[in-house]
C-alpha cells in the first residue's frame, strides 16, 4: 500500500523537521519538506511523528508473558504492544529451575518466523541463567546456572539464528569464553544482574561487551572509591546502557546523570514490563511467582522489585516532560540506540528512506495517536487526525 503522510513534525534522533513522508512496501520511500503526495494521502495537521520504539528488554504486558512455552501467546503481545508505541521487541526470555529454558526459547522461534500482525518479533533476550547469585534480583537460584562450553551450542542451537541479547554476569567462572563465543555468533552481550568490580568489568568488556542491563539495578553499585561495573560501562564508549525509565527502579536525578553521562548516543531505554504491564492493579505471575502490582510498581512476596508495568509512551513523556531530555533525545534513546544493540540499526530506529515504516503519531502533549508498524495499522488511525 502506498501511503502519503503530510504537515507532519519529523522527529527523530537526528533532529526535527517539517515536512512529510512517503510510504510504499512497509518502508519509507521519501522524508522531508518535498514529498509529493501519492496513493492515500492524509493531512496530520502538524501532529507530531518519530519512529516506533524498540524495547529490547521485555517480559510481556497487556496480559501476556513472553516467557512462554505458547507462541500465540507473544503473537498476541505482539498485536497488543502498538497501542504502547511499540512497533519491534525482543522476546524477554528467563530461566527455569534446573535446566535451561528450551520450550520458551523455542515458542519465541515458532512466533518469530511465523508472526502475526503488530510489532515486529526481532529475536531474544536471555536474560540469565548466567547471573550472579547476589545481584540475582527477582531471578530464584534454582534459575542460575554457570557458564559451559556444551551450553552455550546448546543455546545458540535452539534459538536458530535469532539470540540478540544474553545477559550474563562476567565474573562468573566460564563467563570469558561464552562472552567471546557469543560475540563471534553475532550476539550482543549485557553484562546485567552482575557483582563484577570495576576491575573485572574493564577485563571483560574488550571481550565483547557491548551492552549493559537496567544500570543501577541488580549490580555492585557506584560508589566514590568503589565504581564497580557501572563506572567501567560509562567510560567505555562502546557499551550502551539500558535504564527503566519509570522514576521507580531509579530516582530521577540518578537518571538524569547518567543520561547525561552516556549522552545520546548510548542510552537505550527499556520497560523490563511484565504481563502486567498496561493493567489495572492486582496480583499476576512471573517465571512462576507471585508479583503484587501496587502504586505503579511490581513486587515479589517478599518485597523485591520484579520488572515493571512501564510502557515505552509513558517513558517518552518522563524523559521529556520530568527530566528535561530533547525530544530527538528521547526518541534516540527509545528507538535508534535500542535498534543497534538488537541487530536492527540498518532499518529500525529512524524516519530515512529505506527504514522500516514504523512510524507513531504523537499530538502536542506527546499522547499516542496511531501506530504503523511495517506501513500498516496497528493502532488508532491516521484519517481521524488532526
Amino acid at each position: 500500500m502506498t501511503l502519503t503522510l503530510t504537515n507532519a513534525l519529523l522527529v527523530d534522533a537526528d533532529g526535527a523537521r517539517h515536512g512529510g513522508l512517503l510510504l510504499d512496501g512497509g518502508r519509507i520511500v521519501a522524508a522531508g519538506p518535498e514529498v509529493e503526495a501519492a496513493g492515500e494521502s492524509y493531512d496530520l495537521g502538524g501532529a507530531v511523528v518519530v519512529p516506533g520504539f524498540v524495547d529490547v528488554h521485555t517480559h510481556g504486558g497487556g496480559g501476556f508473558s513472553l516467557h512462554t512455552d505458547n507462541p500465540d501467546e507473544i503473537r498476541a503481545y505482539a498485536a497488543w504492544a502498538p497501542s504502547t508505541g511499540v512497533t519491534a521487541f525482543l522476546a524477554g526470555v528467563v530461566g527455569v529451575p534446573g535446566g535451561l529454558p528450551e520450550a520458551q526459547i523455542g515458542a519465541a522461534v515458532a512466533a518469530a518466523r511465523a508472526p502475526g500482525p503488530g510489532a515486529e518479533l526481532l529475536g531474544i533476550h536471555l536474560e540469565g541463567p548466567y547471573i550472579s547469585r547476589r545481584r540475582r534480583g527477582a531471578h530464584p537460584v534454582s534459575w542460575l546456572r554457570l557458564p559451559d562450553p556444551g551450553e552455550t551450542e546448546r543455546v545458540l542451537e535452539l534459538a536458530g539464528g535469532l539470540l540478540r541479547i544474553v545477559t550474563l554476569a562476567p565474573e562468573l567462572p566460564g563467563a570469558a569464553a561464552m562472552i567471546e563465543r557469543l560475540r563471534a555468533a553475532g550476539v550482543t552481550v549485557s553484562i546485567g544482574h552482575t557483582d563484577a568490580t570495576y576491575e573485572q568489568a574493564r577485563a571483560a568488556i574488550p571481550l565483547g561487551i557491548t551492552h549493559a542491563t537496567h544500570c543501577f539495578n541488580a549490580m555492585r553499585p557506584l560508589l566514590h572509591r568503589e565504581p564497580g561495573p557501572l563506572g567501567a560501562v560509562v567510560e567505555c564508549d562502546e557499551v550502551l546502557g539500558e535504564l527503566i525509565a519509570d522514576g521507580v527502579h531509579v530516582h530521577r536525578a540518578a537518571l538524569r546523570v547518567l543520561l547525561r553521562a552516556l549522552g545520546p548516543g548510548r542510552a537505550v531505554v527499556v520497560t523490563d514490563a511484565l504481563a502486567c504491564a498496561g493493567l489495572r492493579e492486582g496480583v499476576f505471575s512471573f517465571g512462576g511467582q507471585r508479583v503484587r502490582v501496587v502504586d505503579g510498581a511490581a513486587h515479589l512476596e517478599d518485597g523485591t522489585l520484579s520488572g515493571s508495568v512501564l510502557t515505552m509512551d509513558r517513558a517518552l513523556r518522563l524523559l521529556v516532560n520530568d527530566l528535561g531530555l530533547s525530544l530527538p533525545d528521547a526518541v534516540a534513546a527509545l528507538s535508534r540506540n535500542p535498534a543497534r544493540s538488537a541487530g536492527a540499526a540498518g532499518r529500525k530506529g529512524a524516519l530515512r528512506p529505506g527504514f522500516d515504516a514504523d512510524l507513531l503519531v504523537l499530538d502536542a502533549d506527546l499522547r499516542l495517536r496511531a501506530t504503523l508498524c511495517r506501513g500498516e495499522p496497528a493502532f488508532g488511525s491516521v484519517s481521524d487526525l488532526p
